[in-house]
């Protein structure tokens, strides 16, 4: 059983008005989706729509599990503590986070109504696997009411150092919460440790390397679980004549430059996407590169639209932009090509292909999955990844040109010495971080994930209740 935030489909409208379900486009349903079909998995999640209410469904073969949400619980929890509260705190304190005790309460309340639809619906002693920041209440929640089941938590984002972490009012709780799990996976070694740590100085727990011992002796082990993308289809995609038009048709409406640089992000205020135009422009305005043969392409995907802090940035966003292009640009001949929507894989694939550099330079990033698609996408060992050292993947592949986004003159270097670099170094570079890729894709990760899990917990009790789908 997977428990998440969201379900895999989304709610959309069919040709005929009526409503229906589309699946998910992302990674981790890619990755997950053959795991449950094979053990007759089902999914709990939120439909995505406040006040939904929804009954269990079967689509595509997937038992489908929707969690309902008021409006209020959508504000408090999900836009409120979720990602006003933990996600500026777990990315470093990029923006401030704020502590509020209502948030808290609709926390704790829409973890305890995942966690109590899933002891109800999963099988005895099956194995549920509970994602990301939004739900860490769920595994010692859930393993208050079923004992017999093995549980799995992964989070999806970085974990902070206690520096950090201990600004949170609710710290010991939330540490209790990921301890219901008898694995908890993170992105990297370091977030592993820095939860080890915490746990051993505010719950009180022994721990030894990536271990912690309960009192009641059970163990849990906190291991690095890097998350990958679905290689061989970015591959598959990105070498179809299609994608092969559809870049061409992209460098054409360019006015086939010389060169093209790519950020492709969500409009987040971690993914720095601010001071990486900023570094391209002063790389114009220096001479370095001209708008005649040279373009940055900016694809900024809406989010969480209706947090202040994102509607901001936005509006920084569009300024910058519309400055640079002022200032900078010429009839036909923008500095930057700027577009705030979301594409297609399709449209994403030929992006990948059309551009010669792609940039991604966020503050913090748990992974980064954009960089490895990328990579994925250019089967012929050319372009080059221009990398924060801050985004997870980094750690995977060093041999990306890697900046301090924090550094606009050492990001600018950076940007000018992958753009002159000669296509030897750039193979070189692009075929060691392809291995990577290609040997470390979203099945293996999940595979990894859950067989460790099994090994740690090869044996159940008995259930306190009977399990149904209802």
């Amino acid at each position: 059983m997977i428990v998440a935030n969201r379900l895999p489909v989304d709610r959309v409208k069919l040709p005929d008005g009526t409503l229906g379900w589309r699946k998910s486009p992302g990674g981790l349903v890619t990755a997950l989706e053959p795991v449950m079909r094979s053990n007759q998995g089902a999914w709990v999640g939120w439909p995505g729509t406040a006040g939904e209410e929804a009954d269990p469904f079967v689509d595509d073969g997937l038992s489908l599990v929707p969690i309902a949400m008021s409006e209020q619980e959508v504000r408090e929890f999900y836009e409120g503590f979720s990602n006003g509260t933990l996600w500026p705190l777990y990315h470093d304190v990029v923006a401030k986070p704020e502590f509020h005790r209502e948030w808290w309460d609709s926390y704790v309340t829409v973890n305890r109504r995942f966690a109590n639809r899933a002891a109800e619906v999963a099988s005895e002693g099956a194995t549920v696997w509970i994602q990301d920041y939004q739900l860490q209440l769920v595994p010692q929640m859930l393993r208050d009411l079923r004992p017999d089941l093995r549980i799995g938590f992964f989070l999806h984002i970085p974990f902070p150092p206690g520096e950090l972490f201990q600004q949170l009012p609710w710290r010991r709780q939330i540490l209790e919460g990921l301890l219901g799990a008898d694995l908890v996976g993170f992105q990297l070694n370091g977030a592993a440790q820095n939860f080890v740590r915490l746990v051993r100085q505010r719950v009180g727990h022994k721990t030894h390397r990536d271990t912690v011992y309960l009192p009641d002796g059970r163990t849990v082990q906190a291991t690095a679980f890097p998350i990958s993308i679905d290689t061989n289809g970015f591959e598959e995609l990105a070498r179809s004549q299609s994608v092969a038009e559809r870049a061409t048709q992209i460098r054409a409406a360019l006015g086939n430059p010389k060169r093209v640089l790519l950020g492709i992000d969500r409009l987040d205020y971690t993914k720095g996407i601010y001071p990486r135009l900023r570094a391209y422009s002063e790389l114009v305005k220096d001479g370095h590169f001209d708008v005649n043969d040279s373009v940055f392409v900016q694809v900024a995907t809406p989010s969480r639209e209706r947090v202040e802090q994102y509607r901001v940035l936005r509006d920084d966003i569009d300024r910058l932009v519309g400055r640079i292009n002022g200032d900078l640009g010429r009839i036909g001949k923008p500095v930057i090509s700027y577009m705030h929507s979301s594409f297609p894989r399709h449209e994403m694939a030929a992006l990948y292909r059309a551009a010669d550099i792609m940039v991604v330079t966020p503050f913090r990033d748990g992974m980064n999955l954009v960089a490895k698609e990328y990579v994925a996408c250019r089967f012929d060992n050319d372009g080059a990844l221009v990398l924060s050292e801050f985004a997870g993947a980094a750690n995977e592949m060093r041999q990306a040109w890697l900046i301090n986004p924090y550094d606009i003159n050492g990001m600018k270097a950076t940007i000018l010495e992958a753009a002159q670099s000669d296509d030897k170094e750039r193979s070189r570079r692009m075929k060691a971080m392809r291995k990577t890729v290609i040997d470390n894709d979203v099945a293996k990760w999940a595979n990894k994930f859950l067989e460790s899990l099994t090994q740690l917990r090869p044996n159940h009790t008995k259930p306190v209740r009977p399990a149904r789908l209802s």
